[in-house]
């Protein structure tokens, strides 16, 4: 089942400074909440804890 859903024109130009070439908002969003699971936080440059 496909579900469809809204991002604003400010978030859409972000995601596109953030793709890699031939890469879809699909694929990025995966490796993102891929990344999210694995670590349990997204990790930030500069971050510590």
């Amino acid at each position: 089942m496909t579900h469809t859903i809204e991002i604003s024109d400010e978030l859409k130009d972000r995601l596109d400074t953030h793709l890699e070439e031939d890469e879809t908002y699909e694929e990025f969003i995966t490796e993102l909440v891929s990344v999210y699971e694995t670590e349990g936080a997204f990790l930030r440059e500069g971050y510590s804890e």
